[in-house]
């Protein structure tokens, strides 16, 4: 009952006398890439992409000329709901097409090729639609799929064939026998929830009670998002079979808990720190999705200006001395602290690290986990670490009057030491390590450099376009940067960026090295507000301004530096 269509007069010409036509290809690069293909019997257009003679969209733009059939940028079609729930994902990805909308029987789909009747035939028999085929790129299809295949329904399909009593029994039988639960509907949930998270670019997962259902929720690129609501009567079940994975303890409701995850996704493992806590509505379960990613970034792909990089990586090559790194929780403190490990040589030192908890593991650096029921605390560890012969020391956070102390000892006795804490600024760091109890003449003269930091999202370069300003993003970018734009780039919203008009974050910086004029001032006792003005008369780029330059270079929107500088500050 179905079949497919092929629109339009097919052409005589074949794709590699139409590439020569345009002047894209030679003879001989043509005859060479039709003797591969004959050869590896293989086609001929594979083997022009393999080789650079064109790129995917070139190609995809010919092959449509070829054979009458529209080319289709991805990146700005929009795809309709109820036209992906016609095709399954498997099969989407089996034949590397995405169905893009559908109308009297007729299914849209994209494809890379479209002269593959096979697929075009099995597309048509599991929608049971005419299938009328356009033309894509592999690398955008293959997004499109990711994008827009989503789990929900799946997870709500296995949710409600779990029973609603004796779960708890249920979930500890299953604990001593892993076969037992391999199919649980459980169990296949929550790995298509943890999927679709790392498929999202996910950071967090949400699992919250509330009086009447159980919300789900993604935070991406710094911001939650409600996934998932799910009834109540699943939330035993999900929380009991996480604390097995995390190895946690499934009879305790009342305490905190935390565990740990290793979860297997495309042939690697990704880890996730669990953490639970009891709520008036019942247990509150959140996941962290550790991306190693992220850990790998060199200093210059977090989004340092190049003056600012240059001062912090001078920083980094004192012999001894502390650096510290602030700002709010979330601002990316962490990140900074392992780009800035993954800088220094750790073949010709000896670095040790004090972490709550260890995030990601180094190779050639000593890491340890603070364990407060071992009596390994952040003070604990570091006064271990002094004993390690150490040549740079890393303390994931001093948060303490102890660890305080012990830090500015370390950094005065010849070792270089990086550690964060929560303060609003720079000059706010120097402030906060004296809250803490560090004597003021200590702290000037151990203290290096502090940087302060913020997350904002990036623009989607795939729907970015010029826009109006509020009058509110124009007024603050003139007060920073001395002129008026009554336009910025923004993101309009597309597939790839879930019609967010954002794609992943970076970070914007202020670095203060800690002059003799500012030790002076510190000694002296002079005000926040005039260390700053200092430490920019020195030459520091202040938060704003990293913002709003950040802004000028098309990188991110007004409104995002106004949402996290102001908000933070």
């Amino acid at each position: 009952m179905s079949s497919t269509s092929l629109p339009g007069r097919l052409r005589r010409d074949s794709i590699g006398t139409m590439l020569l036509e345009a002047g894209l290809v030679t003879q001989d690069r043509l005859a060479d890439c039709l003797a591969v293909a004959s050869k590896d019997q293989r086609r001929v257009e594979h083997v022009l992409v393999e080789q650079g003679l064109v790129d995917n969209r070139q190609m995809a733009l010919f092959l449509g000329l070829r054979y009458g059939i529209p080319y289709v940028n991805l990146k700005r079609c929009p795809i309709q709901p109820e036209a992906i729930e016609l095709i399954p994902e498997s099969a989407a990805r089996r034949h590397v097409a995405v169905p893009l909308s559908t109308a009297d029987g007729t299914l849209v789909v994209a494809i890379e090729d479209p002269t593959d009747i096979e697929a075009l035939d099995a597309l048509a028999a599991v929608s049971r639609k005419t299938i009328q085929p356009v033309v894509s790129t592999p690398a955008d299809i293959q997004a499109a799929i990711r994008n827009n295949y989503r789990s929900g329904h799946e997870i709500e399909r296995h949710l409600s064939q779990v029973p609603v009593s004796s779960v708890d029994q249920e979930m500890l039988d299953a604990k001593s026998s892993a076969e037992a639960i391999a199919d649980a509907p459980v169990v296949r949930a929550i790995d298509l929830l943890i999927r679709q998270a790392i498929k999202d670019r996910a950071s967090d997962i949400h699992i919250e009670p509330q009086e009447d259902m159980l919300r789900v929720r993604y935070r991406i690129d710094g911001i939650l998002h409600e996934t998932l609501s799910l009834p109540l009567n699943v939330h035993p079940s999900l929380v009991s079979r996480l604390k097995i994975m995390g190895g946690m303890n499934i009879a305790e409701r009342r305490r905190p808990q935390d565990g740990q995850i290793a979860f297997p996704y495309e042939g690697r493992e990704v880890d996730i720190r669990v953490a639970s806590a009891n709520t008036v509505n019942g247990e509150m379960i959140v996941m962290r999705i550790l991306d190693k990613g992220f850990a790998l970034m060199t200093l210059p792909e977090l989004g340092f200006l190049p003056e600012a990089l240059k001062q912090y990586e001078q920083m980094l090559k004192m012999p001894f001395g502390m650096i510290l790194t602030s700002g709010p929780t979330g601002s990316g403190k962490t990140t900074t602290l392992y780009a800035s490990m993954n800088q220094l040589d750790s073949m010709g030192r000896n670095i040790i690290t004090i972490e709550d908890p260890v995030e990601y593991r180094f190779r050639n650096i000593n890491q340890m986990q603070v364990r407060p029921e071992a009596g390994v605390s952040f003070a604990a560890g570091l006064r271990a670490c002094m004993r390690l012969d150490p040549d740079i020391i890393l303390v994931g956070e001093i948060r303490d009057a102890e660890t305080a102390r012990i830090a500015v000892q370390a950094a005065l006795t010849g070792h270089l030491v990086l550690s964060s804490v929560h303060a609003n600024d720079t000059s706010g760091a120097l402030f906060r390590l004296m809250d803490l109890d560090a004597e003021p003449f200590l702290v000037a003269q151990a203290v290096i450099g502090v940087v302060a930091q913020r997350m904002v999202r990036r623009i989607c370069p795939y729907c970015a376009q010029m826009a109006p300003a509020t009058p509110e993003e124009r007024l603050a970018y003139e007060r920073e940067m001395g002129e008026d734009c009554p336009e910025f780039l923004y993101g309009s919203g597309c597939n790839f960026c879930a019609n967010t008009g954002y794609l992943g974050r970076m970070g914007i910086y202020e670095v203060m090295p800690v002059s003799e004029t500012i030790s002076r001032m510190v000694l002296s006792n002079a005000r926040g507000d005039e260390i700053r003005a200092q430490a920019i008369e020195d030459g520091m780029i202040s938060l704003w301004r990293s913002g709003m330059t950040m802004v000028k270079k098309g990188y991110t929107t007004p409104r995002e530096v106004l949402r996290n500088v102001i908000s933070s500050a």
